[in-house]
């Protein structure tokens, strides 16, 4: 029985080799610091735009899980910063982030996941309610056209966190996260059989 060949991944960017977007990495200095919660299905999906977060930002805290006790830790870390703390989801109560402009450092927490897996996080985790809630308008559809919502206003993680981030602090330069991101959704694109690659193709 032929062995299973392993691709080997880049140890920095943890892409495969052969799609490694070290090249492309370019670091973005933030007043604010960004927490994603990310469910466990997340973690591993080949689509996930999480991942890439942590390659452009200076500073950024996932942490994995469903249920409170899941976010100890991070619950804790989150006490011990005298900085203020916003949830960005929308809700009834929740203010557009253009409103919420800090002349100071403040904490951005995303949640990661699909709507519907997202609604169950926050039912098992009360304490988000607390915390004030942030919604962005952007003016643009997502660009993650390679993994389906079901939701018109939906946008991946990686956006989400790039426009709240920069509603709170209007002159940081999110380009470099955009670049990383279109460089990986390419790569899946073209990685693709080419009946399927068409779908996901501009029209000429």
């Amino acid at each position: 029985m032929t062995p299973r060949l392993t691709r080997q991944q880049c140890q920095y960017c943890h892409f495969p080799q052969t799609h490694c977007l070290c090249g492309i990495v370019n670091k973005i200095t933030s007043r604010d610091q960004l927490v994603v919660l990310q469910h466990p299905s997340e973690v591993k999906h080949g689509k996930n735009s999480v991942r890439l977060l942590p390659l452009a930002l200076d500073f950024v805290r996932v942490a994995v899980g469903e249920c409170a006790d899941d976010f100890v830790d991070i619950r804790q870390w989150l006490s011990q910063q005298n900085k203020p703390v916003y949830l960005l989801y929308p809700s009834e109560t929740s203010i557009d982030v253009g409103t919420a402009k800090q002349s100071t450092a403040s904490i951005l927490i995303v949640l990661d996941g699909t709507w519907r897996k997202v609604h169950k996080m926050l039912q098992l985790n009360p304490w988000l309610y607390e915390l004030p809630q942030l919604h962005i308008s952007p003016d643009k559809p997502s660009q993650y056209r390679i993994r389906k919502a079901k939701r018109s206003d939906s946008l991946s993680s990686l956006e989400a966190a790039a426009y709240g981030l920069q509603a709170l602090e209007p002159e940081l330069n999110i380009e470099p996260l955009f670049t990383l991101f279109d460089a990986m959704i390419t790569q899946q694109i073209n990685a693709m059989p080419p009946d399927v690659r068409r779908r996901y193709e501009p029209e000429s």
